[in-house]
């Protein structure tokens, strides 16, 4: 591969490396997400602004290379003068802001000359790097696949409120009274804060108000209209969630009727209202099938997907998604296809944590005041458990693991219906799926597998095979018969 990533510490690239790398870019023939390639067969290139700021506002930076013409099936041109471009490269990284320290290396290939430029990645707290002659929302620039876009508005406020520490969930709504809320949830709330605290409870109400920003400078404040009014979308119509069930795996495939949506439903309310309504409807659009547990004859009727991570990834959206006044109208969206279902939430993840580190950090919280005041209420636990909970439901379901996306101010999570089993079956359940071609006997399996319960060899490692449609049962209807097979196609 061509890419890889600028280390802290600033340590450039050797000549033998760059030139392995321009082999290698005559191999990949394309640019990428941290390469882009630069002809400067007659001069340096007077706008290199966009791609400096846009691999300066990425973690890995990137690598811009001058000398190939990518016009022209990436022929390696070299540059016009080793000496001179350094110069001017230097002079357009000192005209932005930051000023980028690019990492310069210079190399001979079949008597030309090569040069890389290695921008690293400035610090998340000095994001959006841009060019100081077009000014900080015209100048910066995001690396989308090996292009530099222009940043939306909204993706340049981003990084100004973590390094602000800006607190959208408690700015206040002016049309909002404290009359409009519901006084007797506003009331629970109050005393479940007061309970076990003595000298909490012993100020006034007024007080308790202003000191746990239900109130702000007289104003009531956005988290306490979301949490408490019965219909926050009277203020902020598309703070809502909407949801819909396609007829295919992709938007824009049609039902037997010409239908686009078999479902299409706005979800209304406060959180707490949300919340229910958006496991009410996909509980409606998901299948239920029925396991029946071989040893104890029970029945478990089991959906497409677990609903305590539904639950999760919903809450998640509710607590976690932007405020601000760029995405109040932006509502969560819920889809369902065929083969999956997604769950989009403005705003992208906050402030450090990567996709990678997702349940295995504690992240910064975008919204304290609003995730504090739902863990009072026992919405949530506020204890960043919900990754690691999707995971694992997903996982008793034998279901493949969850796919959390970042794109450009959005969060996306995907659950698939696809079987776990289908793509990490191991070596030991493949023979053992071949050796029930022909049916066994519960003493045939547990003999097989050189175990002494008949229990733990059905139960460990039959009934994940059998949910998985890799083995079946003779008599279904009676798991509990002494005459019981099990049996693979």
């Amino acid at each position: 591969m061509i890419e890889s990533k600028i280390e802290d510490g600033g340590t450039k690239m050797t000549s033998e490396e760059l030139y392995e790398k321009l082999n290698q870019i005559q191999l990949m023939k394309c640019e990428s997400q941290i390469v882009e390639l630069k002809s400067a067969e007659k001069g340096c290139p007077t706008r290199l602004y966009d791609t400096l700021s846009s691999f300066s506002n990425q973690d890995e930076g990137g690598v811009i290379y001058f000398g190939i013409d990518e016009k022209n099936n990436y022929k390696e041109v070299g540059v016009y003068d080793p000496q001179d471009i350094q110069k001017k490269i230097n002079e357009q990284c000192l005209q932005m802001e930051p000023k980028v320290r690019p990492l310069l290396t210079v190399v001979e290939k079949n008597g030309k000359y090569f040069v890389s430029a290695e921008i690293p990645g400035v610090d998340l707290t000095e994001r959006p790097c841009f060019y100081q002659g077009k000014g900080r929302v015209k100048g910066a620039y995001t690396r989308v696949g090996d292009s530099d876009e222009p940043m939306t508005e909204y993706e340049v406020y981003s990084y100004e409120s973590y390094r602000k520490k800006y607190q959208d969930d408690i700015r206040g709504v002016s049309r909002v009274s404290l009359t409009s809320l519901n006084q007797q949830l506003l009331e629970t709330y109050i005393n479940a804060l007061k309970d076990g605290k003595p000298n909490f409870s012993g100020m006034n109400t007024e007080a308790i108000y202003d000191l746990m920003s239900i109130k702000r400078n007289d104003e009531i404040t956005l988290s306490a209209t979301i949490v408490f009014s019965p219909y926050p979308q009277a203020y902020f119509p598309q703070l809502c969630i909407t949801a819909i069930v396609v007829p295919g795996n992709e938007i824009g495939d049609l039902g037997e009727n010409g239908e686009r949506f078999l479902d299409n439903q706005r979800i209304e309310g406060n959180i707490a209202d949300m919340l229910n309504g958006a496991i009410r409807f996909v509980k409606k659009n998901m299948r239920t099938r029925t396991i029946i547990n071989p040893e104890t004859g029970m029945r478990d009727d089991r959906t497409d997907y677990p609903i305590t991570a539904i639950r999760e990834a919903v809450i998640n959206a509710l607590v976690h998604r932007d405020y601000s006044i760029h995405t109040e109208g932006m509502p969560i969206q819920i889809l369902m296809f065929d083969n999956r279902i997604e769950i989009h939430n403005p705003g992208g993840l906050y402030g450090r944590i990567r996709i990678d580190q997702l349940g295995k950090v504690q992240p910064d919280t975008r919204n304290p005041v609003l995730a504090s005041e739902l863990e009072v209420l026992g919405i949530t636990e506020n204890r960043y458990s919900g990754i690691p909970t999707i995971r694992k439901e997903l996982e008793k379901y034998h279901l493949i693991s969850p796919e959390f996306l970042e794109e450009r101010g959005n969060f996306v999570v995907k659950f698939y219906k696809e079987a776990k089993e289908k793509i990490e079956q191991t070596e030991d359940e493949n023979n053992l799926v071949l050796f029930c071609r022909t049916p066994r006997t519960r003493k045939e399996i547990c003999d097989y597998l050189g175990l002494t319960s008949t229990t733990y060899a059905i139960q460990k490692h039959i009934m994940p095979l059998v949910e998985a449609g890799q083995i079946k049962m003779s008599i279904p209807d009676k798991p509990k018969s002494p005459k019981q097979l099990y049996y693979s196609e």
